[in-house]
């Protein structure tokens, strides 16, 4: 599991993968307004219930929507409260975990979290999905780096190879026209085990 951070409104907030997917620590981004309080607050509210149940059935396959219509319907009373932990067990949730340990908290989609940092502050909001969306073009341009130097080492390595194939590999005792047709060869060959495709 990869964890990461962004500093948003100068509050460090923590991003980890799960199911390849990018998680936002809800924990982390309650810190700039207040408690954990806020967090079960935003839990108790109906348009919240209705939000993630609707999200876990665009992407849970094995999402309780009848546990959801029960938080649903008591979603407002007084006497209703809901923790991350009771609807993850309850609804087989997978948009909210809850992780333990020296960085644990209650982790989001990225799609609740930026949800919840709505209903944090528009501007806390607006800030995180900058600071989220800076993180993710920087990781893509160290992976367009990271496949530009991998296709680099590949090409110096099928000129090693290919170089050591006509020195090592095609007789000594034959015509040049030969050594030709047998160095293409093998080339050919080790341009399909490398790329795929031959030369020609």
């Amino acid at each position: 599991m990869k964890s990461r951070s962004i500093i948003v409104k100068g509050t460090e907030v923590s991003i980890t993968s799960r199911h390849e997917q990018d998680y936002i620590s809800l924990t982390d981004m309650v810190k700039r307004f207040g408690d954990e309080s806020i967090l079960y607050n935003w839990l108790r509210n109906r348009n919240t219930i209705e939000f993630l149940g609707i999200w876990e059935q665009l992407y849970n396959p094995v999402f309780k929507p009848l546990e959801f219509e029960r938080f649903r319907n008591q979603a407002g009373l007084n006497r209703f409260s809901l923790s991350p932990k009771k609807w993850i067990e309850a609804t087989g949730a997978i948009g909210i975990y809850a992780k333990s340990g020296r960085t644990g908290g209650t982790y989001a989609h990225k799609d609740i979290a930026f949800e919840f940092g709505s209903w944090l502050s528009p501007e806390f909001k607006l800030y995180l999905i900058k600071e989220f969306q800076r993180l993710k073009d920087e990781e893509s341009r160290t992976m367009a780096l990271e496949w530009n130097f991998q296709r680099t080492l590949a090409k110096v390595n099928y000129k090693i190879h290919t170089d050591a194939i006509r020195d090592r590999l095609v007789p000594p005792r034959i015509t040049r026209q030969q050594a030709g047709t047998i160095y293409a060869t093998e080339a050919d060959l080790l341009n399909v085990a490398l790329f795929g495709i031959t030369a020609a």
